[in-house]
């Protein structure tokens, strides 16, 4: 169920802190601070060329000529590692009406689980790659990865988290969701993801011109 809870406004002073967190802080805000933050639902295929579907929350768009896009997961994942070994993957966007069919792909699915059927999700037909995209969704993108690398710290440590980039090969989009030559974006209603266990969703959009237009 998608609980609703309006924004509150809130006096006080300012705070600074680096590794140690000060006590006022139960929970560590940085998720909710980098927000909102698009949904990487990814779609690959494992090696023996069962479906996967998971959202993450560390994935942008990062290129536009050529069009690429990356995410990250934290721990070598399905995701990643499918994109790794095939070589491709899709994303599709995650939307208001999309969102409890999200959720239940985001658990913890053994190696195998076709979280697409358990999620109740019917496959797209992709074009240029093998890799499955949400056919509900208003849009999805096929990609061929171009880059798979661990990610180290400041003193050159590796850490427990992995970063795919893809290049987008093929774009899918549901003809109802275009405006004059554009696609709809609020009406897509797309969520994002912020801190803890909160969402939003794009409901209205506004324009602001830039000084040299």
């Amino acid at each position: 169920m998608l609980r609703l809870r309006k924004a509150e406004h809130y006096g006080g002073g300012s705070m600074h802190y680096g590794d140690t967190r000060p006590d006022i802080l139960k929970y560590d805000p940085f998720k909710a601070i980098i927000a909102p933050r698009p949904i990487g639902w990814i779609g690959t295929r494992n090696a023996d060329g069962i479906p996967n579907l998971g959202p993450y929350s560390f994935f942008n768009a990062i290129g536009n000529a050529p069009h690429m896009i990356c995410f990250t997961s934290e721990g070598l994942k399905h995701s990643v590692v499918n994109a790794r070994d095939q070589g491709e993957f899709t994303f599709s966007l995650a939307t208001e009406d999309l969102a409890q069919a999200m959720n239940v792909s985001s658990g913890a699915w053994p190696d195998g689980a076709d979280e697409f059927a358990q999620a109740g999700l019917p496959i797209g037909e992709s074009v240029a790659t093998k890799a499955p995209f949400v056919a509900d969704s208003p849009a999805a993108l096929e990609c061929v990865t171009v880059s798979f690398q661990q990610i180290v710290d400041r003193d050159g440590a590796p850490v427990d988290r992995y970063m795919v980039i893809g290049q987008v090969v093929q774009t899918h989009i549901n003809e109802a969701y275009i405006r004059d030559g554009r696609f709809d974006t609020a009406a897509a209603r797309p969520i994002a993801r912020m801190g803890y266990r909160d969402y939003a969703t794009v409901t209205e959009a506004w324009e602001l011109d830039r000084p040299d237009s």
